[in-house]
């Protein structure tokens, strides 16, 4: 029966509790709002979906029992390059991205507001140039006026450009697609490219119908090292540096899970890239993972009055893109120095 089927009287009441009720749904949604707007105790995470510390440390929301007063909210990307344009919309606080993206968001007049606070991994197998089955390509050299896919300004990208280098060819010489990673394996199955420069997940599905050319491993040691970065917003760091801590404390205990337990670590990650753990557990043998203590170390971000190593190899990369004129000027190393959040190391780690 409809309200207007009502008698008057009961039509009356009726209207009043209704009233009473939109009355008290506004003033509990108001209370809300106002409660999240004077707390600013949100964190947006921007992650990727590689298998990393980041994972673990989302799948069992570390970050959330260590700030039970912070709202923390988790943005998936598909590269560096879209988590540089969330930096720069100021929709994100912390990111996973590689050291590509990071040399490129740091250089320009006007450099991307983040510091970079810690290191999830070294790239190693788990991110290489493959070539597809049936193209004839057996070398770097073979890509001569061949089609490759990879995501634009991310360390695959970087890493391809340095390959192609070290080959005698120029980008030139062959044509690079802009692809993401699901994308790229939609187009290599397809037969739209002869070869592509990804990261795990995506990259293990190539290879069932493909060959490594050469891998982010190799390309490190021959001295063009590539890296994922977490970084941190100048913003949180300036307004909350307890909660920046507190979130370094949950990676650096996902690296030493992975280093004691890499079974357990990739139960966790499993889910997370909606694989299974003996797949996982695959994918992780193939990056480079830090200790906490190495991380702190000179090679890497270093402390407080001794920046490390790693303001160099973001330099390193920042000048080689712009010798393949992929951004128009270099960072200084001052500047890169300035950019690593060393405050309170190796101490911020501390479990």
């Amino acid at each position: 029966m409809s309200d207007t089927a009502l008698p008057g009287r009961l039509r009356r009441r009726w209207t009043t509790v209704v009233a009473a009720l939109a009355a008290l749904t506004l003033t509990l949604g108001l209370a809300a709002c106002s409660d999240d707007s004077d707390s600013g105790k949100t964190i947006t995470i921007g992650y990727q979906a590689f298998p990393s510390g980041d994972l673990i440390v989302k799948n069992q929301k570390w970050l959330e029992q260590a700030l039970p007063d912070h709202t923390i909210k988790w943005t998936k990307f598909e590269s560096g390059a879209t988590i540089n344009q969330a930096f720069i919309g100021n929709s994100i606080d912390i990111g996973a991205i590689g050291s590509s993206p990071v040399a490129r968001g740091l250089s320009g007049a006007s450099p991307i507001g983040y510091k970079v606070a810690f290191v999830l991994d070294v790239a190693g197998d788990n991110e290489a140039l493959v070539a597809r089955n049936g193209t004839n390509i057996n070398s770097v050299a073979d890509l001569r006026g061949k089609t490759i896919g990879t995501a634009l300004a991310s360390t695959a990208h970087y890493s391809l450009l340095v390959a192609l280098e070290q080959a005698g060819l120029k980008a030139s010489d062959v044509k690079i697609v802009d692809l993401q990673p699901q994308a790229i394996l939609a187009a290599w199955e397809r037969g739209d490219i002869d070869a592509a420069y990804t990261w795990l997940p995506t990259l293990d599905e190539l290879r069932k119908t493909g060959k490594d050319l050469v891998t982010s491993r190799a390309i490190g040691e021959s001295g063009n090292p590539t890296l994922d970065l977490g970084v941190v917003s100048n913003k949180l760091i300036e307004s909350d540096p307890e909660a920046v801590n507190a979130w370094r404390k949950v990676q650096a205990r996902a690296l030493e899970l992975i280093k004691s337990d890499p079974a357990a670590a990739a139960g966790f990650i499993a889910p997370e890239l909606g694989i299974s753990a003996d797949e996982a557990l695959g994918q992780l043998k193939q990056g480079v993972y830090l200790t906490p203590e190495s991380i702190a170390s000179p090679q890497w971000l270093g402390t407080p009055g001794a920046v490390g190593n790693l303001a160099n190899n973001l330099l390193s990369a920042a000048e080689f893109l712009v010798e393949q004129k992929q951004i128009d000027k270099a960072p200084t190393l001052e500047q890169l120095q300035q950019a690593i959040y060393v405050e309170g190391l190796p101490g911020a780690f501390a479990q």
